[in-house]
């Protein structure tokens, strides 16, 4: 059991590194080609990636799912976020738009209740408020250094909790793998749907690097420009497959708190690619919101563990004693 979680830590760990790559792939093309050509090349890239994936789960009928709206809906939702996410990081320092993004545990937190009919505790609030307290940290206001760009790293991660929130509803018949299919397919669609509509309009060009990032007109890429915007299809599916594996080989309230590991990564990123060095406040920012959030995960496991003593114990006070057999469960 001990050797299954550390496997489940390391495989989490590496799949964050290996997700976190794709952050300076997409910063590196984002001053000449829209984000609309970098998404649709990489759900092109990790199609038949996904297919052969959901082939060796489930098998590929199960893409005809009875939950088809409800998994079509997911994955817009995570369209319209990772679409905000990357306009965030085309105008933000890495480390920013990354330390805003980590925000998503809190929001899944609050959104629980309202959303599952789960209670949400003051504790729970609390640290959302701390995390809060870091956002303004880093972001100033008043000081006049503001980029709206910042709310679109914010708002995408609200999205991307509201997301994993209907992982949760659907869950219990839909696998990891179609849900990533339906949400590759979003993408290619959301991508050639948003281009298109801007080319019609007339669109072309904005002021701000965010805005740019979106309306600008697609572009026939150069061989290392689309290698690194085909490398993101590669980057998504072995970092889906390691985190598939992460949170089965492990329980989800072990491992869930290396997902802050992603929050070193960015910087160091943003250092060696685009000589970005985090200002103070983004550090202490980004202490602030990874505390609270590291705060309200160990919360809620001692919540659990609660929860589940009185059980244990009467079940101790009505079962016979057995001596250990030297076997462990899986």
């Amino acid at each position: 059991m001990q050797n299954r979680m550390v496997g489940g830590i390391l495989s989490l760990c590496l799949g964050v590194l290996v997700f976190s790559l794709q952050d300076p792939l997409v910063k590196a093309v984002s001053s000449g080609y829209p984000v609309t050509e970098v998404m649709a090349i990489r759900s092109i890239v990790a199609l038949p990636i996904l297919i052969v994936l959901v082939h060796a789960d489930v098998g590929l009928r199960a893409i005809l799912s009875k939950r088809f709206g409800m998994l079509t809906v997911r994955a817009f939702i995570q369209f319209t976020s990772y679409t905000m996410y990357y306009l965030a990081i085309a105008a933000l320092p890495l480390a920013d738009a990354v330390a805003l993004y980590f925000m998503a545990p809190l929001f899944i937190m609050v959104l629980a209740g309202p959303y599952l009919g789960e209670r949400v505790s003051w504790q729970t609030l609390a640290t959302v408020l701390i995390g809060l307290f870091g956002v303004l940290v880093m972001l100033r206001p008043g000081a006049g250094l503001f980029d709206w760009a910042a709310l679109l790293s914010l708002g995408s991660a609200a999205l991307y909790g509201f997301s994993q929130l209907m992982a949760r509803k659907i869950g219990d018949t839909e696998s990891s793998t179609v849900m990533a299919f339906y949400q590759n397919g979003a993408y290619l669609v959301g991508a050639a749907v948003v281009a298109g509509a801007f080319h019609l309009a007339g669109i072309t060009h904005a002021v701000h690097p965010s805005l740019e990032f979106l309306v600008r007109p697609w572009l026939w890429p150069t061989l290392p420009d689309f290698l690194k915007m085909a490398a993101c299809g590669f980057v998504a599916s072995a970092g889906m497959i390691l985190l598939s594996q992460a949170y089965r080989m492990a329980p989800a309230n072990r491992v869930a708190t290396f997902e802050y590991t992603g929050i070193l990564w960015s910087p160091l990123w943003g250092f060696l690619f685009f000589a970005e060095v985090p200002r103070s406040t983004t550090v202490i920012g980004a202490a602030l919101i990874i505390g609270a959030g590291l705060l309200a995960l160990s919360t809620e496991r001692r919540k659990s563990t609660r929860c589940r003593r009185p059980s244990l114990i009467r079940r101790s006070r009505s079962a016979p004693v057995r001596r250990a057999s030297g076997f462990q469960p899986a």
